[in-house]
């Protein structure tokens, strides 16, 4: 098999596993906002969480990687912290600034892809600090859910969550900036050829 035609595979475990990811974002917001199943809702967030970790791991370990693994993984990352966090935000578990700061990023980023297509450049690479910030966010907002409920684990949730979701927030700015930076390298380098 060559190199072109393993990057072009669709069948594989790790893109099976982004693919069901992507399917349980609509199931997610129907369990927080329908029903107010939270139990299900946290735990279908902790399988994501989860399946993010294995995908990537199998995805190295048995050289499964592939051009859709890297549109697909990202995306279904960033449409469950959407999700969780509308869903949050609707339900009153978080502030509106929390879901301003991770919303605002995102725009922050959008603003510099037309630069990337201007040079012929499609998507930047995610790098470590970028997984580590969304790792941070995947582990913020089920926190943050729990902490919402009475019982023994909310206050120890709460702080927890609250760690998460600042740190994560935090790292989430820092990789946006060090994207645009990547951008403007790119830039730079594309005007001298």
């Amino acid at each position: 098999m060559s190199e072109t035609s393993a990057e072009d595979r669709i069948w594989t475990v790790p893109n099976l596993l982004s693919f069901l990811r992507l399917l349980g974002v609509p199931v997610f917001l129907w369990l927080v906002l329908g029903p107010r199943a939270d139990a299900w809702a946290i735990g279908l967030l902790m399988v994501a969480g989860f399946t993010d970790w294995l995908d990537g791991k199998i995805a190295r370990a048995f050289n499964q990687t592939s051009r859709l693994g890297r549109i697909i993984d990202p995306a279904a990352d960033k449409l469950y912290v959407f999700a969780t966090i509308i869903g949050l935000l609707l339900r009153e578990v978080i502030p509106w600034w929390l879901v301003a700061l991770v919303l605002g990023r995102e725009l922050f980023v959008a603003c510099f892809i037309p630069v990337l297509r201007r040079h012929g450049y499609r998507a930047l690479q995610v790098h470590f600090l970028g997984k580590a910030a969304m790792f941070n966010l995947m582990y913020a907002f089920p926190l943050l859910f729990l902490a919402s409920h009475s019982g023994w684990y909310a206050d120890i949730a709460r702080i927890t969550g609250w760690a998460f979701a600042i740190w994560g927030t935090g790292l989430y700015w820092w990789a946006g900036v060090l994207y645009v930076v990547q951008v403007r390298q790119l830039a730079k380098e594309a005007r001298k050829e």
